[in-house]
């Protein structure tokens, strides 16, 4: 009995850590910048 109860205990456990691992990794996101407009300037024709 006390077997059984240890495995069960070691099965939480080690799901446990995998849970934990899991949300540890990071994501990377890459965000390509925007082109730079230039605005166009008065010049005073048409």
């Amino acid at each position: 009995m006390s077997k059984c109860i240890s495995r069960l205990a070691m099965g939480g456990i080690l799901v446990v850590l995998a849970a934990c691992e899991m949300s540890t990794q990071e994501e990377f996101v890459i965000a390509e910048p925007e082109p730079i407009s230039v605005a166009r300037s008065y010049t005073g024709k048409f």
